[in-house]
């Protein structure tokens, strides 16, 4: 304005000052603004690279990213807007410059430009993503209840109740005094419970004074006529005697009332011997394919294959049913005999008998210095003399009729 009033002042009349003013307006319409580094932009009129903001277009005067071109161009598919209220209007002055095709974007709302080819995406159904999330949750529930289901079922058979596998018509196995499958847990406290007072890890010896330690996974259980051991087939369930109950190097017998649970592999119900071999194993034997009940003795303390004697049955089942394994070895007769249900089943000549100095099993027997032969299911009535008993005599233990004056030297699991 200064510089205006100095070339009046010199005599310039109003016409020769129309010109300028309109030069002045016309350079309004450029944007001059400092540099972040305080210096003035160059004189040629640059776009305002931040004006108009696109849609799902790639933005007018945006940078390079993801889907964008990688220099500022013009957006082609951006339609020029006339100018508000410049329609139909001459321009000031037809001599004045012409400023650069940029055009401002219309304040009022309008489409958003789209690219060709491109469909902007969906919004999401919120009420079916509600619903899904409540089926979700629903099903996650009775996920979490059946896995307490199965976790208190569990729990169960830890504390002595369960349910064996049968294979009978009538709906129950011969068992201890014609026991049934089903067994509930015996009374921690009862006085008549197969466990020391106040000891419910030790099996009781009801004849002799060797109790016999469970492990942690043994489980007891009572069925109708006595008491029963369920072993899990792994090698902490088990169970183990401090000392052992005969000398296998003389005549005994040895029995029980055993429930096989497994298909394949040999398994074992009793054994006694040392930490290389067995002496004696009572139980299920699987060789080749063929399984048979077993009566086998050991007559070397190396414990070799081609040093045992077997006694083996022939063409009895030996899966999910009970049976009484009765094992005799007879000294001076110098034979090995057993029997099945109270009836012989298989008989082996033996010149002697090695003895090992371990504690009598339940549940596994040693061989070549390792553990093996896992029972997987029930043991109930062991009974151990220090004498053979005769046939006879073996019948009538089937039938609970033998003679009370022939007392074992052990006895566990009978009450």
């Amino acid at each position: 304005m200064t510089r205006s009033a100095a070339w009046c002042s010199a005599g310039g009349s109003p016409w020769e000052l129309v010109p300028y003013r309109l030069v002045a307006v016309r350079l309004s319409c450029f944007t001059i603004r400092p540099m972040t580094d305080g210096t003035d932009r160059p004189s040629t009129p640059q776009p305002d690279p931040t004006a108009g903001q696109a849609g799902y277009g790639y933005p007018q005067g945006t940078p390079g990213g993801y889907g964008f071109p990688q220099a500022w161009q013009p957006n082609p598919y951006q339609q020029p807007v006339p100018q508000p209220g410049a329609a139909g209007e001459p321009p000031h002055h037809p001599q004045a410059p012409q400023a650069p095709q940029m055009q401002q974007p219309p304040l009022e709302p309008h489409p958003e430009p789209q690219l060709a080819g491109f469909t902007p995406p969906p919004q999401p159904d919120w009420q079916a993503m509600a619903d899904r999330t409540e089926a979700q949750q629903r099903r996650r529930k009775r996920m979490l209840l059946a896995g307490i289901t199965v976790v208190a079922c569990a729990l169960g058979v830890g504390a002595g109740l369960f349910i064996l596998d049968r294979d009978d018509k009538g709906g129950k196995a011969p068992g201890p005094g014609g026991a049934s499958q089903s067994a509930t847990a015996a009374p921690g406290q009862d006085p008549n419970a197969p466990t020391v007072p106040g000891e419910p890890n030790l099996l009781r010896d009801r004849s002799g004074q060797v109790n016999i330690a469970l492990s942690p996974d043994a489980v007891l259980g009572k069925v109708d006529n006595g008491n029963v051991l369920r072993l899990r087939s792994n090698g902490n369930s088990y169970a183990q005697a401090a000392e052992p109950v005969v000398d296998a190097s003389k005549s005994f017998t040895v029995s029980a009332w055993v429930y096989n649970e497994a298909d394949g592999g040999s398994r074992f119900a009793i054994s006694q011997g040392d930490g290389t071999s067995y002496s004696f194993e009572l139980g299920r034997e699987d060789s080749n394919g063929k399984k048979s009940w077993v009566f086998r003795m050991q007559t070397d303390e190396k414990g070799a294959a081609s040093t045992a004697v077997a006694a083996t049955s022939d063409g009895l089942n030996t899966v999910r049913t009970w049976a009484l394994l009765t094992g005799v070895y007879d000294a001076q007769g110098k034979t090995l005999t057993l029997y099945v249900d109270g009836k012989e089943a298989g008989r082996a000549p033996v010149a002697a008998a090695w003895a090992g100095q371990g504690p009598l099993q339940l549940g596994r027997s040693r061989h070549h210095g390792i553990w093996s032969g896992p029972w997987a299911g029930v043991i109930g009535h062991v009974l151990v003399w220090d004498k053979p008993l005769t046939a006879d005599q073996v019948l009538a233990l089937k039938g609970g009729k033998l003679d009370k004056e022939i007392k074992p030297v052990g006895s566990w699991l009978v009450g």
